[in-house]
């Protein structure tokens, strides 16, 4: 019995000490790779590229640049601009603008402990995103982000990226186009029914932001899912919230595992996963429970995703549901509240299109897509406010492989990031009225409205170019010609001038306009 116990207790001293040994080897192994990370790594690429000619803000221990970024972004963000400016750049990159007067046209800063590399020649950035888009993929994104973006076509890669763009492109043709436009009209008349109901009852002024993503949001759950706005507002009012936990963690550090930590952000940002997941879910097995149709994205994406209702395919289906519908609502609203601000401002081109309007749809049907396109100025315009106004500011990139950009070498998981609002205000493409709206510029259409012709990139360019460009163009044009029509606005009084980034470029405080029923 003696010899039993000693045994049990011999054998306990060696677990305790395998136990510590384990737990050494652990602590040895992290405190390795923090060192790694944190120290050697950043030292290393930093040299590695002053060696090229390439230097940068300070990198502070593990935070990188971010605290900079921070501050100057939180210093900008106070000071509201002139109504009449539309230089937005110095309020939402100011970080950006001042590294590039200090360090020249490329310099490397960290965010956190990833390297970036930011340049804005328009040569490189377009070799980036056109033919060495292999070379450059999509950046792996933050948890919260992915939540509410899904991983569908736009942060796939690969093959998973070309299968989900060819099924995708087939419900943007014009053809399709043609079948969607009817209900972008009937809900922008219901919207501009109750505005002259509140105009009427002496509530003349309307907040446009709000509006907008309630119509866009209505557009896209008539014309992509086949619903009517009371089942996709769920959908739209999880990915709000959503929307704002990944504004709220955009310029926080990549922490592993933090994910998956029992936080009240995490705890939140899985029940609004699981709503959006099982709304779409049930929108999906309502329609497989349908004779088979052919007329909206879903039914696109069913036919070529899947053959049954497997789960997989399922999920498929709903990831690329989850990047269309915010993308499909959030980028369209914030180009028609935009262009509602500047044509608020400016009565003269206000003017020139209401004139377009009344010419080209007098005894036509404003949502025929033939119409439409006749808008020249209209496209003008819009246009121009994307280039002003553009939902994206920057984009980023992470080399797949050690690659070599002009003179310079960058090195394997890189971030390259586009400033695509500095581009699109740089002087010597676009002339000394950059930072002045000039719809005429695009009169000769875009190839010819720079001294680039691919200076324009609010779509992107080459491959992963934006597949709904067209549906939220003719979107865009429906809406306004319909407004036009109807309304002739102002600017209110109230407006405060202020561009914020908000993952998407938003005004801060809403764009108010008084409407006058025409």
């Amino acid at each position: 019995m003696r010899s039993s116990q000693l045994l049990l207790t011999d054998i306990g001293v060696a677990a305790f000490f395998l136990l510590v040994l384990v737990l050494s080897m652990m602590i040895l192994v992290l405190s390795w790779k923090c060192f790694v990370v944190v120290l050697w790594t950043p030292f290393q690429v930093t040299r590695f590229f002053r060696k090229q000619g390439v230097n940068g803000p300070s990198n502070r221990l593990v935070l990188g640049s971010l605290g900079e970024i921070r501050s100057m972004k939180m210093a900008s963000k106070a000071i509201l601009m002139d109504v009449n400016s539309h230089d937005a750049s110095q309020r939402i990159l100011p970080h950006l603008l001042k590294w590039f007067s200090q360090y020249g046209d490329v310099f490397l800063f960290w965010f956190g402990t990833k390297p970036t590399i930011c340049i804005k020649d328009v040569n490189i950035v377009k070799n980036i995103l056109s033919n060495k888009f292999d070379d450059y993929i999509k950046d792996t994104p933050k948890p919260h982000l992915l939540s509410m973006l899904g991983k569908g076509l736009l942060f796939a890669e690969g093959d998973h990226w070309a299968r989900h763009r060819k099924v995708v492109r087939q419900a943007f043709t014009m053809e399709k186009l043609k079948l969607m436009t009817r209900e972008m009209g009937k809900c922008t008349e219901s919207m501009v029914g109750m505005w002259k109901s509140k105009v009427l009852s002496m509530e003349s002024e309307i907040e446009m932001s709000k509006e907008f993503q309630e119509l866009t949001a209505n557009i896209i759950s008539c014309t992509a899912f086949g619903s009517n706005y009371a089942q996709g507002k769920q959908i739209f009012e999880a990915q709000k919230e959503l929307h704002m936990l990944a504004s709220a963690n955009s310029l926080s550090l990549d922490i592993p595992g933090y994910n998956y930590l029992p936080l009240k952000s995490n705890f939140k940002k899985w029940a609004l996963e699981r709503t959006v997941h099982k709304t779409l879910s049930i929108i999906i097995q309502d329609r497989l429970n349908q004779p088979p149709s052919n007329n909206d994205l879903l039914s696109m994406m069913i036919d070529g995703f899947q053959t049954g209702s497997d789960p997989d395919d399922i999920n498929e289906i709903v990831a690329e549901c989850k990047t269309f519908f915010f993308a499909g609502h959030e980028t369209t609203s914030l180009l028609l509240t935009w262009t509602m601000f500047v044509l608020g401002s400016r009565q003269d081109w206000q003017e020139i299109l209401r004139e377009e309007v009344l010419k080209e749809c007098e005894n036509h049907d404003i949502s025929d897509v033939v119409i439409v396109r006749k808008l020249q100025k209209m496209n003008m315009v819009l246009l121009e406010v994307l280039r002003l106004y553009g939902p994206v500011s920057v984009l980023n990139r992470k080399a797949s492989r050690d690659t070599k950009l002009g003179d310079v070498t960058i090195p394997k998981d890189t971030v390259v990031l586009l400033p695509l609002m500095l581009i699109h205000r740089d002087r010597e493409i676009w002339g000394a009225d950059a930072d002045e709206f000039n719809p005429l510029r695009f009169e000769n259409g875009i190839p010819k409205a720079a001294k680039h012709p691919n200076a324009f990139m609010s779509f992107s360019v080459g491959p992963r170019v934006c597949v709904g460009q067209n549906f939220a163009m003719v979107e865009a044009k429906i809406v306004m010609a319909i407004i036009l029509e109807r309304f002739s606005f102002s600017l209110s009084p109230d407006y405060k001038h202020a561009p914020i980034d908000d993952l998407t470029l938003k005004p801060q405080y809403g764009v108010p306009i008084l409407l006058k029923p025409l």
